[in-house]
Protein backbone atom coordinates (compact mmCIF):
# COMPACT_ATOMS: atom_id res chain seq x y z
CA UNK A 1 0.00 0.00 0.00
CA UNK A 2 1.35 3.42 -0.98
CA UNK A 3 0.31 6.54 0.83
CA UNK A 4 1.45 10.12 0.46
CA UNK A 5 0.55 12.76 3.00
CA UNK A 6 1.37 16.40 2.29
CA UNK A 7 0.74 18.99 4.96
CA UNK A 8 1.45 22.47 3.64
CA UNK A 9 1.16 24.24 6.98
CA UNK A 10 3.98 22.13 8.41
CA UNK A 11 5.95 21.74 5.16
CA UNK A 12 6.34 18.00 5.69
CA UNK A 13 5.87 15.07 3.37
CA UNK A 14 5.50 11.52 4.57
CA UNK A 15 5.80 8.59 2.17
CA UNK A 16 5.17 5.07 3.40
CA UNK A 17 6.22 2.45 0.87
CA UNK A 18 8.32 -0.69 0.86
CA UNK A 19 10.33 0.19 -2.26
CA UNK A 20 12.70 3.13 -2.72
CA UNK A 21 10.73 6.23 -3.67
CA UNK A 22 11.77 9.59 -5.06
CA UNK A 23 9.56 12.51 -4.09
CA UNK A 24 10.14 15.90 -5.69
CA UNK A 25 8.47 18.95 -4.23
CA UNK A 26 8.52 22.36 -5.85
CA UNK A 27 6.90 25.58 -4.76
CA UNK A 28 6.57 28.77 -6.74
CA UNK A 29 9.02 31.38 -5.54
CA UNK A 30 8.47 35.11 -5.35
CA UNK A 31 7.92 36.95 -8.61
CA UNK A 32 10.53 39.38 -9.82
CA UNK A 33 9.87 43.01 -10.64
CA UNK A 34 7.81 43.89 -13.70
CA UNK A 35 9.60 44.70 -16.94
CA UNK A 36 9.04 48.43 -16.53
CA UNK A 37 7.60 50.78 -13.96
CA UNK A 38 5.12 52.10 -16.54
CA UNK A 39 3.72 48.66 -17.37
CA UNK A 40 5.16 48.72 -20.91
CA UNK A 41 5.78 45.31 -22.45
CA UNK A 42 8.69 43.84 -24.39
CA UNK A 43 8.05 42.13 -27.73
CA UNK A 44 11.08 39.99 -28.53
CA UNK A 45 9.34 37.38 -30.70
CA UNK A 46 11.43 38.45 -33.75
CA UNK A 47 14.76 38.80 -31.95
CA UNK A 48 17.97 37.75 -33.71
CA UNK A 49 21.60 37.59 -32.65
CA UNK A 50 22.71 41.15 -31.92
CA UNK A 51 19.22 42.64 -31.54
CA UNK A 52 19.08 45.98 -29.72
CA UNK A 53 16.07 46.77 -27.54
CA UNK A 54 14.31 49.99 -28.56
CA UNK A 55 11.01 51.72 -27.81
CA UNK A 56 8.38 51.86 -30.56
CA UNK A 57 5.83 54.59 -29.77
CA UNK A 58 3.40 53.39 -32.46
CA UNK A 59 2.81 50.10 -30.65
CA UNK A 60 3.76 51.48 -27.20
CA UNK A 61 6.14 48.55 -26.63
CA UNK A 62 9.82 47.90 -26.35
CA UNK A 63 11.04 45.72 -29.20
CA UNK A 64 14.02 43.53 -30.03
CA UNK A 65 14.00 42.45 -33.67
CA UNK A 66 16.07 42.10 -36.84
CA UNK A 67 15.40 45.71 -37.87
CA UNK A 68 17.57 47.27 -35.18
CA UNK A 69 20.73 45.32 -34.42
CA UNK A 70 24.23 46.21 -33.35
CA UNK A 71 25.25 45.80 -37.00
CA UNK A 72 22.69 48.36 -38.23
CA UNK A 73 23.76 51.02 -35.75
CA UNK A 74 26.19 53.40 -37.44
CA UNK A 75 27.84 56.60 -36.37
CA UNK A 76 25.20 59.31 -36.99
CA UNK A 77 22.61 56.75 -38.06
CA UNK A 78 18.90 57.17 -37.66
CA UNK A 79 17.75 54.70 -35.04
Amino acid sequence: MTSVNITTTENTITVNEGDATVVTVATQGPQGPTFSSSGTTLNDSSKVDGSVVYYDSTSATFKADSTTTKLTLVNGGNF
